[in-house]
């Protein structure tokens, strides 16, 4: 990850500061001993920990604390003001958590926090836990069952080398060649060992959730108390003659992003076929490479089905202001070893296809082992399958929208995570209804587009702000109510707006917007 510092500003902790310099639910930067600290007050209680949020090094004295949590305002991972243990995710490492020494009203920083030890009553958990997938929700369930205390056997079972991959780096700035590979796994083998997790680097056959076992290619079974599928998705393939050519490339895996890169490399011109948010990423981060890009797409603007027509716009003048080249309208209808032919007869020069139409959910497992499938795996709102003991997230779960109450599927990095967390509570009987808002984030060179809540669709579009001046907001009605809001510059709007979607408040997110 990022190995960014935040300086060390603000007042000498080991020097002491006075309560009365602390407002309310306002982190205050600081630092002692030569790191940078952030320091809150919630009532009578005063928590201290490090500044810097451990996904990518976001400045946590900007966030957000609701409740006894500090919320980063660039990917909105979540922390515990009490103990430092990232509770939410993406980020998966705690911050340092400090003590505090107080003498009448002056407070001073005491020793460093060790993380909580927790135990859980043997006979009220699995035996065995075997989680299926080793994606964003499968590798954030490992690791919050031992955060829960679960001390038995964890197989974490995954068919991509190397393993868990920081998967939204791999169409930004790992594609872009501006972030180097170590960023990318997630974690590493030994991390494992010491987690006391076994990872199994092989695909699995079958899941027989009557014997709860899970069959492996090799033949070998995998035994279980409580299963977790985590599949995620695969990508869809271009179905037009050409299509399987050596040069149509479609990115999901980290073997995905390093074909394009060395196929990338010495070329001068590709074809980028759909405009979807990774599309658009992989046109970037191409442009980056001094590639000349064309974007296929048969929208009429790029990304309106999602953002509406004024942020695609702006999206896709961004684009133009980079030198990509829009074919909207146009679907590709054969693909030769140099050019890719339209529907309309036009040929575009490309040495190298990359396609990003979309994906589909690896339900194949799921389906065999009776389970109940309709657009994804169907699980309840603490991620239960139809099947005892069996339970499932991420991109191939379908779940309780908390805002509508209807089944949706979303395919979110972050959400995905989440809900592995989720699940991971849920197997040990600490489970709650699921209510975290989606979130994703999208980067176009220098903006990132950031999206709270779920919008399938809408009856009007709110907007404050301005575009051209990149400090943007925008907020989905439906039903004479908040369901999503997009921002561009505005962080700490998009931590309040998900703290509110959490709480399904709709009158407190409706004020906040108005008053942005």
């Amino acid at each position: 990850m990022g190995t960014q510092t935040t300086e060390l500003n603000g007042p000498d902790l080991a020097q002491g500061i006075e309560l009365s310099a602390l407002t309310e639910g306002k982190p205050l930067l600081a630092h002692a001993r030569g790191e940078a600290l952030v320091v809150v007050r919630r009532g009578d209680q005063v928590f201290v920990t490090g500044a810097t949020c451990s996904h990518y090094s976001g400045p946590l004295a900007e966030g957000l604390v609701v409740d006894k949590t500090i919320r980063c305002p660039w990917h909105h991972a979540c922390f515990s003001l009490e103990t430092g243990e990232a509770i939410g995710a993406p980020a998966l490492s705690p911050i340092p958590c400090y003590s505090i020494v107080r003498r009448g009203t002056h407070l001073s920083i005491g020793e460093k926090q060790e993380p909580p030890h927790r135990t859980l009553e043997e006979s009220s958990v699995p035996k065995s836990i075997v989680v299926l997938g080793a994606g964003a929700a499968g590798a954030a369930a490992v690791e919050a069952l031992r955060r829960e205390g679960y001390r038995g056997p964890i197989a974490l079972v995954g068919d991509e080398p190397p393993g868990p991959v920081d998967r939204p780096n791999l169409s930004k700035d790992y594609l872009a060649g501006t972030a180097p590979e170590e960023w990318i796994p997630l974690r590493s083998p030994d991390f494992y060992k010491e987690l006391d997790v076994e990872f199994v680097l092989e695909p699995a056959l079958r899941v027989d959730p009557g014997a709860r076992r899970v069959v492996l290619k090799s033949g070998r079974e995998l035994p279980f108390g409580a299963l977790l599928l985590a599949p995620g998705a695969r990508p869809r393939q271009l179905d037009v003659p050409g299509g399987d050519l050596p040069h149509v490339h479609v990115l999901r895996t980290l073997g995905d992003s390093r074909a394009i890169i060395a196929a990338v490399s010495g070329k001068r011109r590709a074809v980028v076929i759909g405009a979807s948010f990774i599309g658009l990423e992989v046109a970037a981060a191409l442009r980056h490479r001094e590639i000349e890009v064309d974007v296929v797409a048969p929208d009429a603007i790029p990304l309106a089905r999602v953002l509406g027509d004024e942020l695609g716009s702006f999206v896709k003048g961004l684009h133009e202001e980079h030198g990509v080249r829009f074919r909207l309208g146009r679907k590709p209808a054969a693909i030769t070893a140099r050019a890719v032919k339209l529907d309309d007869g036009t040929e575009l020069e490309a040495e190298v296809v990359i396609a990003g139409v979309g994906v589909a959910p690896r339900v194949e497992l799921a389906e065999a082992a009776g389970l109940r499938v309709d657009n994804g795996i169907v699980v309840d709102a603490e991620f239960r399958t139809s099947a005892p003991g069996v339970f499932a997230a991420g991109d191939a779960a379908r779940f309780p929208d908390p805002v509508s109450g209807k089944p949706v599927r979303i395919e979110h990095w972050a959400l995905a995570e989440r809900q592995g967390q989720a699940a991971a509570r849920s197997m040990l009987g600490r489970g709650r209804p699921f209510s975290d808002a989606p979130f994703f984030w999208s980067q176009h060179y220098d903006v990132t587009v950031s999206y709270v809540g779920h919008a399938a669709a809408w009856d009007r579009i709110e907007t404050r702000g301005s575009l051209a001046e990149k400090n943007f907001a925008a907020a989905y009605v439906k039903d004479d109510r908040i369901v999503a809001v997009v921002t561009v510059g505005r962080d700490l709007l998009s931590l309040r707006c998900e703290s509110a979607l959490e709480r399904s408040d709709s009158a407190e997110l409706a004020r906040i917007f108005a008053e942005a």
